[in-house]
């Protein structure tokens, strides 16, 4: 639900502010297909894959392991939006490597930060995100595992807002507050420039970048987004090979 109601702000103020749709209108027709097609794809299809399939496999792999932890709930929500937070990280970097920057691309075609684009990708590229796999097996392992849950969730909405263009202004209390431990959607921005998609692999939190060197600051916006890409669209959705 929250994740719903962030979406659903964020395309609320994404209309409000553009009077005249620019944002949606410099979008071809491929391009609301992909976003369309993802948006769909990551948001019912994988969840629906991970609390069935996923969460079976477990229980057929772990029998004896069901509800084994029972940590206090705290313990649970930092698990799920810290330290998966740090797993993702890697995750990403990984994603940029020569082994899988083909399936991670299409993600890199958007040419404006703009929430409806935040789940454009190959299509079985989520099957590659830890999310899907750890997920579902902390859910089977945690006896309680509800503020796990608040965690997934409060990352997810923080996915929709990364990849809108509604960041607070500097000069604002927000940014100096979450600026320094969060990434914000500037930050992200630099991430999906034209010319600087190597950094800025965070999700949650901003710690992981600093740590390893790849945090870019964002006291500027990127003069441009996104990478050019020549795949037809059943490629991009398919095969980006």
């Amino acid at each position: 639900m929250l994740v719903f109601t962030v979406f659903v702000i964020l395309l609320t103020l994404t209309v409000a502010n553009d009077k005249r749709l620019t944002i949606f209108l410099i979008k071809n027709r491929e391009d609301w297909i992909l976003d369309i097609v993802g948006l769909w794809f990551q948001g019912i299809i994988i969840p629906v894959f991970q609390i069935t399939l996923v969460y079976q496999l477990y229980k057929f792999l772990l029998p004896n392991f069901q509800d084994i932890l029972k940590p206090h709930f705290l313990v649970g929500f930092v698990i799920s939006f810290v330290c998966v937070d740090y797993l993702y990280y890697w995750n990403h970097r990984l994603f940029h490597s020569k082994w899988l920057w083909s399936i991670h691309q299409v993600h890199h075609t958007i040419t404006s930060m703009d929430v409806l684009g935040t789940s454009r990708n190959t299509l079985w590229t989520s099957f590659f995100i830890i999310y899907l796999w750890i997920h579902s097996l902390f859910i089977y392992l945690l006896q309680d595992p509800s503020w796990y849950i608040l965690g997934i969730s409060l990352t997810s909405a923080l996915d929709l807002w990364r990849h809108s263009k509604f960041s607070p202004q500097p000069q604002s209390f927000l940014y100096q507050w979450l600026s320094p431990w969060l990434i914000l959607p500037s930050d992200h921005a630099w991430h999906h420039g034209s010319e600087s998609v190597h950094v800025n692999y965070g999700a949650n939190l901003k710690i992981w970048d600093r740590l390893h060197g790849t945090y870019h600051t964002s006291e500027q916006a990127p003069c441009s987004l996104g990478i050019q890409s020549n795949f037809s669209l059943i490629q991009k959705l398919l095969s980006p090979f």
